[in-house]
């Protein structure tokens, strides 16, 4: 269907649309409204964190509205901020980079997306139902288990549904990258943003199972009586911190190891340069994935658990900052000499190097045990973790979003507006995070919802404040070019940046089909590969024949849109058995799409020889 017929089409019908798509590159655009949508409100809830810490004895928010705001902040931007954004990238890209025409499971990639939306809706509709989650974004037991209200039932509901949405998009992503590259897309022709994806999958399909054991058993003790984290019953808080952390370290390198691999190509195109030690690069990213397992504990010195046990998971966290080391040098290596172009996807990028390392370094501080009982539970925590995290994976997703951009949706955002927001929330970022480091060191406590007078922590709490208004500003500015782009700017070439790999070969916004032929893939940075040759774009790898595309389906929506009735119907039944009624009906909802998922033939449609031919004359295929 040309882009031309959809422009005539009303709201409506392109409501319609979203709704049943199963195609990679509408879900990526569904991801990143859905992504961006929940990054405000998480950023929101860290203006009212930062204002009600502004000063000594503030009064801003209650003490228990504090302890939703911190819950809700965490929770919303490690699950349903930074995941789904990850998630748009590599909807919007992987399939490209491999010379795909689709996902795997197209039909799974639209239930991801669906169930990860009605997750992250039931979670926030706590808000309005008598109070959000107020026991951190950890969850720990035995405070969430006493937890009064139903705060922390939609903690477990949401994550629950939402989580289940990400290891289907993790074991999509997987089975696409093995079974679907080009011919000639070996797995050490793969682009690094292409490899780090797969490593991701791979660590989102062995950590995921750990939080949904996790949330089970919270459910069960919460829902139905159990006691398997109620120590009068025998039962062992611990080991939700284990089961949570088993998950949650692995989490940490799902969010940035994508990102890892964005910055890679960003730095090779801008330089002009092949990626510097590409080999060394893959191993590291493996690497990291692999020793990402084998750390969870260090979140734990302070529980007992014995010198050598702490000695254990010391020595493999400083481990695992080797391989990074080598990235970063790699990625300096890959600058050196080169031709740099400095765009809004360059700064971030650069910026991203030192803003990490601090991150980085502050890691290395914590993993030492010993040391880790002064830090433990103080700012100093709270500064690492954002300069891993906001230095990391946002910087990232701001360098993906301005380099990807044109290939998502055949515009390029403004560059004087892309350096206008970068530099606010770059200084906005340092003076938030730095700072906490000293305030930690003072004896700042986390989670707390004031400080005292005399403590000398009046001006670091204010600068640290005056800062997160300047990332506040950043991103406004942000959203401002997102806007302008759409509005004013002109459409571009499916090769904006004079790209190296397979993305940049096809028109942008790229057609439904994404390669009219297949391409032969001939070396790492195929597309350059041809470019030296003086070739215009890739060399087919098949003869011009009618392409196979599955249909549409609202089956996705239903089958989460059951779940979400359902997950009431288990928070409140407590209350009132005549809930068991939604969760009959909400489980009756989903299983009757999946029976019907079951047993009707869906052969997807044709997309003909002649209809192809067309759109290659219009310079929609190419």
């Amino acid at each position: 269907m040309s882009t031309a017929t959809a422009q005539k089409r009303g709201l409506g019908a392109a409501i319609w649309d979203y709704l049943t798509t199963v195609d990679h590159k509408k879900i990526a655009h569904l991801y990143l409204v859905a992504g961006g949508l929940f990054f405000l409100i998480g950023g929101i809830e860290a203006m009212l964190i930062r204002i009600q810490l502004m000063k000594p004895d503030n009064n801003f928010i209650s003490a228990g509205l504090y302890n939703e705001m911190i819950t809700m902040h965490g929770t919303t931007m490690i699950f349903l901020a930074a995941m789904p954004l990850i998630f748009a990238l590599m909807n919007a890209v992987v399939p490209l980079q491999i010379g795909a025409r689709d996902v795997a499971f197209p039909f799974l990639n639209s239930l991801g997306f669906w169930l990860f939306l009605f997750g992250g809706l039931l979670l926030n509709v706590s808000w309005f139902t008598g109070g959000a989650p107020d026991a951190g974004w950890t969850n720990y037991a035995p405070l969430s288990t006493s937890s009064p209200g139903h705060g922390v039932d939609y903690y477990v509901m949401g994550l629950q549904i939402s989580g289940a949405g990400t290891l289907i998009g993790g074991i999509n992503f997987l089975v696409t990258i093995v079974n679907m590259r080009a011919p000639g897309m070996t797995y050490m022709r793969m682009p690094l943003f292409t490899w780090s994806t797969f490593v991701t999958s791979t660590l989102i399909l062995f950590a995921f199972p750990a939080l949904t054991v996790g949330l089970f058993l919270m459910m069960f003790d919460r829902m139905f009586g159990s006691a398997f984290f109620d120590v009068g019953l025998g039962g062992n808080v611990i080991i939700w911190e284990h089961l949570f952390w088993i998950f949650g370290h692995p989490e940490v390198y799902i969010l940035i190891l994508p990102l890892f691999g964005a910055f890679s190509d960003i730095f090779s195109n801008f330089s002009k340069k092949r990626l510097f030690g590409y080999s060394a690069m893959v191993f590291a990213t493996v690497l990291i994935g692999f020793l990402g397992f084998m750390v969870w504990a260090h979140h734990m010195f302070t529980v007992g658990m014995g010198p050598i046990a702490n000695s254990i998971f010391a020595v493999a966290t400083m481990a695992i900052a080797v391989p990074t080391g080598i990235k970063i040098f790699n990625w300096l290596f890959t600058m050196w000499g080169g031709q740099i172009k400095m765009t809004s996807a360059m700064l971030w990028s650069i910026a991203f190097i030192p803003s990490f390392t601090i991150g980085g370094m502050t890691g290395v501080m914590l993993a030492a045990a010993a040391a880790d009982y002064q830090y433990h539970d103080t700012y100093f925590v709270v500064g690492h973790f954002h300069y891993v995290i906001v230095g990391g994976v946002v910087f990232g997703l701001f360098a993906s979003l301005h380099y990807w951009w044109p290939k998502m949706f055949g515009k390029v955002l403004n560059e004087k507006l892309g350096k206008l927001a970068f530099w606010p929330f770059f200084i906005g970022f340092h003076l938030t995070f730095f700072i906490q480091h000293f305030l930690g060191l003072m004896g700042m406590p986390r989670r707390y919802w004031v400080f005292l007078e005399g403590q000398g922590l009046d001006a670091g709490n204010l600068i640290s404040t005056i800062g997160a208004f300047l990332m506040a500003i950043g991103t406004v500015i942000f959203l401002i070019n997102v806007v302008y782009t759409s509005v004013k700017e002109k459409k571009v070439s499916g090769d904006p940046w004079n790209g190296r790999t397979l993305e940049w070969s096809i028109p942008s916004p790229p057609p439904h089909y994404n390669f009219v032929q297949t391409p032969l893939v001939r070396g790492l940075d195929p597309l350059w590969v041809e470019k030296m040759d003086g070739k215009e774009g890739m060399t087919p790898a098949e003869p011009l024949g009618d392409i196979h595309m599955p249909n549409a389906s609202i089956l996705p929506f239903t089958i989460s849109l059951g779940l979400f009735i359902a997950g009431f119907g288990f928070i409140y039944q407590v209350d009132d058995p005549a809930w068991l009624i939604a969760v009959f009906a909400g489980m009756g909802i989903t299983l009757a799409s999946m029976l019907i998922r079951s047993l009707k033939d869906d052969l997807g449609h044709h997309i003909h020889k002649e209809d192809l031919e067309e759109d290659i004359k219009k310079g929609v295929g190419r």
